[in-house]
């Protein structure tokens, strides 16, 4: 073995131990970040996601949907950890193509860096830093006339919500950022800080559903929060009567709509949405997982209105859930909803 040594005289390093038998902070999870198999494999028995990954959801029905075949271009549009491309990229061999996009500059390159380790080189897999809403200036610059495969997966990844520097993590305490790009744009609290209560108000009645809208807004909007639990605390002391578990529900509505705001989400699925078909080849199909109300009503509406249109010529009847085992093995799936609909022509 060729194991450094240390200097003469330098102090001895200890391996760094957990803090108890199950640490609870994120960056203490060294095993889990670390790839111990044991650890992780008790993590996910226990129906959890171990440290700095995410479990793809809904793999087996979407694939059935999209139905992968070898030669074809396939488009990722929500990368995430790369799990759902890799289930399609081993079906498009030989002769295939996938685009892999995300908007996530801290995520994306240890995604790549996956899957090139995996083997997939670059005329295999095309990885990209853009949002969604980019897909038909991303097809032009690859020189890509139109995809046969299109996925998004639109609920936020677990790398993100367990990390509590990204501020997404009611339950984490954070900075309250809430940027999917943390380069651009403001944050959750630099929102928070500037938005009238009537915007506001509007924010949490249309983008989380909050029957308590005009209250919070009125006391929330204007105010500084530094943290993700200092604003929690602040919507719970709101609600003194509420049982625990409205009142965890109401703090998870009051981050969604601001996570929604923050990173213009609504505008960019508009877009994406509005530029779907035109992406398509003819007898494309394209597959969506959403995981509130919000995503799911505008890609239902907009699959209809282009099935209407002649754009496409067959949409999911129903909505597809996950299975209760899927659910009871990875509760972050509960609320995903696929739909699906494939190009005329």
């Amino acid at each position: 073995m060729n194991e450094e040594l240390p200097p003469p005289g330098a102090p001895h390093q200890r391996r760094r131990r957990y803090s108890g038998k199950n640490p609870r902070r994120f960056e203490d999870k060294y095993k889990e970040h670390g790839g111990d198999s044991e650890t992780i494999a008790k993590v996910l028995a226990a129906g959890k996601t171990p440290a700095g990954t995410h479990r793809p959801i809904m793999v087996a029905e979407l694939l059935e949907i999209l139905a992968p075949q070898p030669g074809q271009v396939a488009v990722d549009c929500t990368l995430g950890f790369g799990g759902h491309a890799q289930e399609l990229l081993a079906r498009l061999a030989p002769g295939g193509r996938l685009i892999g996009l995300d908007a996530d500059p801290i995520e994306l390159p240890k995604t790549e860096a996956r899957l090139r380790a995996l083997g997939y080189a670059e005329a295999v897999l095309t990885v990209q830093r853009s949002n969604f809403a980019g897909l038909p200036q991303v097809l032009a610059a690859q020189n890509i006339s139109g995809a046969d495969l299109i996925l998004a997966d639109l609920g936020v990844s677990s790398m993100q919500i367990d990390d509590p520097q990204r501020g997404f993590s009611v339950k984490l305490d954070g900075p309250l950022d809430m940027r999917m790009n943390p380069g651009r744009g403001r944050s959750a609290a630099a929102l928070l800080e500037k938005v009238s209560a009537p915007e506001l108000r509007a924010m949490l009645a249309e983008w989380s559903d909050e029957p308590r809208a005009e209250m919070l807004a009125a006391a929330l909007a204007g105010k500084s929060f530094a943290s993700t639990l200092q604003l929690a605390r602040a919507v719970r002391e709101l609600l003194p009567r509420a049982k625990r578990e409205d009142a965890d529900l109401t703090v998870r509505r009051v981050f969604q709509a601001l996570r929604i705001a923050v990173n213009d989400e609504f505008s960019a699925l508009d877009t994406w949405l509005r530029n779907l078909p035109a992406c398509l080849n003819p007898g494309g199909k394209v597959a969506v997982l959403t995981f509130h109300s919000g995503e799911d009503r505008r890609v239902k509406k907009s699959f209809e209105a282009n099935q209407r249109a002649g754009l496409y010529a067959e949409i999911a009847a129903e909505v597809r859930r996950p299975t209760p085992a899927e659910q009871h093995a990875n509760p972050r799936s509960v609320p995903a909803k696929l739909r699906w609909a494939r190009r005329a022509g």
